[in-house]
């Protein structure tokens, strides 16, 4: 069993459970978003409308969250698969966790406006 601090779940069955419900969570997003661009009008009043109801601004979070678990658990199984030597696994694995946290936190301001 691999045991590296830098994985998420600290187990492989509890990053597959996170892979599988982060995907659950954004095919729901992307459908909802899919349905709402086909069967609405969509110009900037009906999509402020949209993103000014807390229900599907805390829905966008779990989504952007989503994103950053699930991109989190693929590249470091990739990393860990493909990059053997510690020192430059570790240094890739960095970058991708500071430019996911980035961009975490980079929506979370655009969401609420902070």
């Amino acid at each position: 069993m691999v045991s590296s601090v830098t994985n998420l779940g600290r187990s492989g069955v509890f990053d597959w459970l996170i892979q599988r419900v982060t995907a659950y969570v954004l095919a729901l997003y992307t459908l909802f978003l899919l349905g709402f661009m086909v069967f609405s009008d969509v110009n900037y009043e009906t999509w402020a409308a949209l993103f000014s109801q807390t229900w599907f601004r805390i829905f966008t979070l779990l989504a952007l969250l989503s994103i950053g678990a699930h991109a989190w658990v693929g590249l470091w199984t990739v990393t860990t698969d493909y990059i053997k030597a510690m020192a430059p696994r570790f240094l890739v694995q960095a970058l991708c966790g500071l430019t996911m946290f980035v961009y975490v936190i980079w929506g979370i301001q655009i969401l609420w406006g902070l």
